[in-house]
């Protein structure tokens, strides 16, 4: 769920607003009817960020486009045991 507040509320109501976004709601701030900022959860900003360095790496998006096409297989690693180790 997102919810809108002007920046003058959320200058007032700005701990508030931080639970909101800490329990996982994106806040939107406006200033004249207009979305100027977002207060986003941390863990939904680094995926974001994660999505962008994916989508900006040339190889990644070639080995995503073999898979979707089925042209990529994929093969178990094999990991040591732990107890071998």
């Amino acid at each position: 769920m997102k919810t809108t507040v002007t920046a003058a509320e959320a200058k007032t109501h700005f701990s508030r607003l931080l639970r909101h976004v800490e329990a996982g709601e994106t806040i939107a701030i406006s200033k004249r009817d207009e979305t100027v900022a977002f207060l986003i959860p941390r863990a939904r900003l680094e995926a974001l960020v994660e999505t962008m360095e994916i989508l900006g790496n040339a190889e990644a998006m070639r080995a995503i486009r073999q898979h979707e096409a089925g042209r990529l297989s994929f093969h178990p690693l094999s990991l040591p045991d732990e107890d071998e180790g």
